[in-house]
């Protein structure tokens, strides 16, 4: 049994709040959160394909995550601020991009969704996550190959430097970084669009940050979340215009994520930039890999193929196992690097006592 939001009655159906979906709603913000504070806003890009396969309609999943995400940004950024991982100034340069990116994806995903229905948005979705997470995972393991090969500096980037220093330049003191203008502006343009796209954008914004301006890791993920408090507000309020908004969702999403999103942060005090790279590596290939597995059941959703329903079956089992087993993973592994780390500072300690 479902209810319907009134504004698009016609078209999209309400999740059923049973026990289990709401525990599952709070783990997949805890889990989101988690991977946020680690690596940025762009950590939460697990959970509009987690909600996803839950059945809640992809438009509605990203709607429910830029929302979900103004709140938590506030309390992530805060965080951050505290830890000295945040740049305000390039923050507030690329948010001059950001608002015309997030309304251009707005346009994009509703127009598909009013116009060719809920089976289209969610191929949508699905196909933009497989392109953009595979190329984000093809960038960061060529960079931790390199920097395997030769001996680099922490925050080296894959830059061209002809098209970071075209005028005019700008230096960001917390970034320690200099770079064009208009660089910045195209970062924060397509972090922007992904952001109301897919829900969030900051799993192309940390690492454009990291590979391509030269960014610490710590300082891409305070800043992306300083960045996703303007993106998440407009992004809300574009969906919520339209009814595409369940707050219920949002409301469990929180839960979760504003206490994964304070381990996250402090466990950018205890990870090294290297592992930082391969846990973003890692998961954002699974997350591509489980998405992949989704498409031929968008396309049977959309008549472009035909294929047994207990093939069907198999394909969602295996993206959920790939999901969400790749995402929990890389949190326990997180959770024992921080208890590790906190034994091994009591230590002495006891010893002296």
């Amino acid at each position: 049994m479902v209810s319907t939001i009134p504004a698009i009655s016609d078209t999209l159906n309400l999740i059923t709040l049973t026990p289990q979906n709401i525990t599952m709603l709070i783990g997949i913000g805890f889990l989101g959160g988690t991977m946020s504070g680690l690596l940025g806003s762009g950590g939460a890009f697990i959970m509009t394909p987690a909600m996803m396969s839950l059945g809640v309609p992809g438009i509605m999943a990203v709607a429910a995550n830029i929302t979900h995400k103004f709140g938590k940004a506030i309390q992530g950024a805060r965080k951050h601020n505290e830890l000295g991982n945040v740049d305000k100034k390039l923050g507030l340069i690329m948010f001059l991009a950001l608002f015309a990116g997030v309304r251009m994806a707005y346009y994009a995903n509703s127009g598909i969704m009013e116009q060719l229905g809920e089976a289209y948005s969610n191929l949508y979705i699905n196909s933009l996550f497989v392109l953009v997470l595979s190329f984000v995972t093809i960038l960061i393991t060529y960079d931790i190959a390199k920097r395997k090969k030769a001996v680099s500096k922490p925050n080296q980037a894959m830059k061209p430097s002809l098209l970071l220093n075209i005028p005019p330049v700008i230096y960001f003191p917390v970034a320690k970084v200099r770079v064009s203008l208009w660089i910045v502006l195209l970062v924060g343009l397509i972090t922007g669009y992904l952001a109301g796209t897919v829900g969030v954008g900051g799993f192309v914004g940390v690492p454009a940050m990291i590979y391509l301006l030269g960014i610490s890791p710590y300082v891409a993920a305070g800043t992306e979340l300083f960045l996703a408090i303007f993106s998440g507000a407009y992004g809300a309020y574009l969906y919520t215009l339209n009814g595409y908004l369940d707050i219920r969702i949002v409301l469990l999403l929180y839960l979760g994520s504003l206490i994964g999103i304070n381990i996250g942060a402090i466990a950018t005090k205890i990870v090294t930039d290297l592992q930082i790279r391969l846990i973003m590596a890692i998961t954002v290939g699974m997350v591509a890999l489980s998405r992949a597995f989704s498409i031929p059941v968008n396309l049977v959703d959309t008549g472009h193929l035909a294929i047994k329903v207990q093939f069907m079956e198999i394909l969602n089992l295996i993206s959920n196992i790939v999901l969400f087993g790749s995402v929990i993973t890389m949190v326990l592994i997180l959770t024992c690097l921080i208890i590790n780390k906190l034994i091994k500072k009591s230590s002495p300690v006891k010893n002296r006592s």
